[in-house]
């Protein structure tokens, strides 16, 4: 037992293994693509549907494998959050793919694609950022919808006879200073209004600079902030003082590679 529990630690640290089950999952990407071709969802439906089964098979065996590297203790496995997330990845995919789950198993499916983001280490360091900027990111989106609600009752008020289509109500008013936000045709609202109000670029510009230069850069500065701590806090854990159970594994690892050694020692004397 525990040279199967020293193989499994060796096993699930090696690089080549974490390049394996990346792998699997972008093939497994690619197989949830060619499904949508009826054509070829017609012609090569069974070796397709293999395929599935095949990645599946790969991802209960590197749970089992993570598990058993943790022995005795396996339940430490659940203490990582992307382990869950794989873990409820393989719990979806066992639903039964047909009746009234066939819609959930072939959603569950789409999941092992965001797989990816758990088995690539900088992905996962980005969505921690993201997941850290979520408050931050909240504020900065009530003080927009405060300028947004702010310009809307302006806008509303200033242009809702001349372009009824753009400024009838607040709600219409709102859903315009959106579409500005994304610089899609702006300018052609901006035309309108100056026909009857020639200094209506004043309300526009300065709405774009707000709204779309200082907001989404507060955004971008608010996520880059986060995923700077985010690194941080991953070289810290790196440079964290090694654990009991890591110093046992690796004097485990150590002397089987020892026992081998002398085992080919031997081997090379005898001969």
């Amino acid at each position: 037992m525990k040279q199967l529990v020293d193989f499994s630690g060796r096993l699930v640290n090696s690089p080549w293994f974490e390049y394996f089950i990346i792998a699997v999952i972008i093939a497994n990407g690619v197989v949830l693509g060619l499904e949508t071709s009826p054509v070829l969802h017609r012609l090569y439906g069974d070796w397709l549907n293999l395929g599935h089964q095949v990645a599946l098979g790969v991802f209960i065996a590197e749970a089992a494998f993570k598990m058993l590297a943790l022995s005795p203790r396996f339940l430490r496995y659940f203490r990582d959050g992307w382990n869950v997330f794989d873990f409820l990845v393989i719990v979806f995919a066992l639903v039964p793919a047909t009746g009234q789950f066939a819609m959930i198993a072939r959603l569950a499916r789409l999941l092992r694609v965001v797989r990816l983001i758990s088995a690539i280490k900088d992905l996962r360091l980005i969505v921690a950022a993201l997941v850290r900027s979520i408050p931050s990111v909240g504020h900065v989106i009530m003080l927009m919808s405060i300028v947004v609600y702010i310009y809307a009752i302006i806008g509303y008020h200033l242009f809702n006879e001349h372009d009824p289509a753009n400024w009838r109500n607040l709600g219409v008013s709102v859903l315009t200073l959106f579409n500005i936000i994304t610089l899609e045709g702006w300018t052609e609202i901006m035309s309108i209004a100056m026909q009857k109000h020639p200094l209506a670029w004043i309300y526009f510009v300065s709405f774009v600079i707000i709204g779309t230069f200082v907001v989404i850069n507060l955004f971008i500065a608010i996520i880059i902030n986060n995923l700077d701590e985010a690194k941080r806090e991953r070289l810290e854990e790196m440079a964290s003082p090694v654990s009991r159970e890591e110093l046992l594994r690796e004097i485990r690892a150590t002397q089987a590679s020892l026992r081998r050694l002398e085992d080919r020692l031997d081997q090379d004397d005898r001969g």
